[in-house]
């Protein structure tokens, strides 16, 4: 199976089996899936990388919906080489008619496999819009973060931009 064809399966199972559990486990949130293009620097060399974008974010507080707890995950790929990324933190939004801005700091753990894996730490900062979509609960998302790694005696720094579509229940 395709890696592309695992991921729209896994969003289709995502929002099928939420619809009955957001009303008692989410109060509110959102599910995100897209793709990503990744601009990679450290030291000696600068690469970039496409790959998949998504997200988990629960609003627990329904007296402050403006903040969520997110889950975000991608992988990027370039010959020889896999990137996957998985971070935690908290999201600040808000909504101004059709468009929801928002802001994150995450951090989590990167996994880079050149041959030789390589698991450290990893910072992310980045911020975004959604743009209500006509179609009930959908919303189109653009994100832009900036990830920051140390390993191997050395600093990388990241650039990801994402596209995709957003569910929210």
């Amino acid at each position: 199976m395709s890696k592309t064809a695992a991921a729209v399966l896994a969003f289709v199972c995502l929002m099928l089996f939420s619809i009955p559990m957001s009303a008692q486990l989410l109060p509110n949130g959102n599910v995100y899936a897209g793709v990503s293009y990744g601009d990679f620097s450290d030291v000696t060399t600068k690469q970039s990388y496409r790959g998949w974008n998504g997200s988990l974010e629960m609003v627990p507080f329904s007296r402050h919906l403006h903040l969520g707890f997110v889950l975000d995950a991608s992988g990027f790929y370039r010959t020889g080489v896999q990137q996957y990324n998985g971070l935690i933190g908290p999201r600040l939004s808000g909504n101004y008619g059709k468009w929801r801005p928002f802001f994150q700091a995450m951090a989590g753990i990167q996994r880079v496999n050149n041959g030789i894996i390589y698991d450290h730490l990893a910072i992310d900062v980045g911020g975004g819009a959604d743009y209500k979509l006509p179609f009930k609960n959908f919303s189109w998302r653009v994100q832009g973060d900036y990830i920051r790694t140390h390993y191997a005696a050395a600093s990388q720094n990241a650039y990801r931009g994402s596209t995709g579509i957003v569910w929210r229940f």
